[in-house]
């Protein structure tokens, strides 16, 4: 195993090569920001090629002379996603994979037919396992990091969120099995699972798919009692949790007591989850 570069100039990153899925918006543009700041030479992945490419500037002036290379791609489409990492390894292996793109819902889970629970998986984890599949031993030989963006919903299904719950409980799965067969050979597989982050939209995004659900489907995290995270600052936490080498990363912190009730006893865990999530 060969550690990652990292040259002499006091930026943690300095010397890597990332590649952030999702980097056009939302948390994935506040982690690929982060790792821009700290000295990243960056590829950023996205659908619409518009908003990459503004992205792609944005983060270039922040920092002038960083490497930030925009790659648009539909991770949807079987291929995408190894494509993507293919080609951007061409320019200088991968030191860092983050997979940030995601796509969430609203609705009732009978309502809700089997091509929007594909929908959802497509990007959620199929997504993601492929990132991991074309990574994953390339990484290990680094002593490299994957970062996979869950949610609370990784660990926890609340009410009216429709295919959202199932398509972000594999990934729980996919890191673990990726810590105990790539992990001994060097790989540093970090699962995050963050709360509601907050956005310009939170609040009304959903206003149309949860025109006929109660009040607080149309909250972020599903009304979610807790405070909306700030993307800038989970970003920085990522980073330095996956040069860490942890595992997991919840925030905030006190919903593991939610998770560990949810498994122990569950009808106690439905109903602190329905008093958490109460308009």
């Amino acid at each position: 195993m060969s550690r990652s570069p990292n040259t002499d100039t006091g930026l943690p990153e300095a010397g890597r090569h990332g590649l952030v899925t999702g980097g056009s918006s939302g948390l994935g543009l506040a982690i690929a920001r982060a790792a821009v700041r700290d000295g990243m030479r960056l590829t950023i992945v996205g659908r619409d090629a518009q908003r990459l490419e503004e992205a792609a500037q944005s983060l270039r002036r922040e920092r002038p002379g960083a490497v930030v290379a925009a790659a648009q791609a539909d991770l949807a489409v079987d291929g995408e996603p190894r494509r993507v990492a293919d080609e951007a390894s061409l320019q200088q292996p991968l030191d860092f994979v983050c997979h940030a793109a995601g796509l969430s819902t609203r609705g009732r889970l009978v309502d809700t037919p089997r091509s929007e629970h594909e929908r959802l998986m497509a990007i959620n984890f199929f997504a993601a396992a492929e990132l991991a599949a074309a990574t994953g031993e390339a990484l290990a030989q680094r002593g490299g990091r994957l970062v996979l963006i869950g949610s609370l919903a990784t660990f926890v299904a609340p009410a009216f969120l429709g295919a959202y719950p199932a398509s972000k409980h594999p990934l729980a799965a996919l890191a673990q099995q990726l810590r105990l067969e790539l992990g001994p050979q060097g790989l540093r597989t970090l699962l995050v699972c963050p709360g509601p982050i907050a956005r310009n939209d939170a609040g009304h995004r959903y206003d149309e798919q949860a025109a006929r659900l109660p009040e607080a489907a149309r909250q972020p995290g599903g009304g979610a009692k807790v405070k909306a995270l700030d993307p800038g600052r989970l970003a920085q936490q990522i980073l330095a949790d996956s040069r860490r080498g942890r595992r997991e990363l919840i925030a905030p912190n006190k919903a593991r007591l939610l998770f560990a009730l949810c498994r122990l006893a569950p009808a106690w865990g439905d109903r602190l989850l329905q008093r958490s999530t109460r308009g």
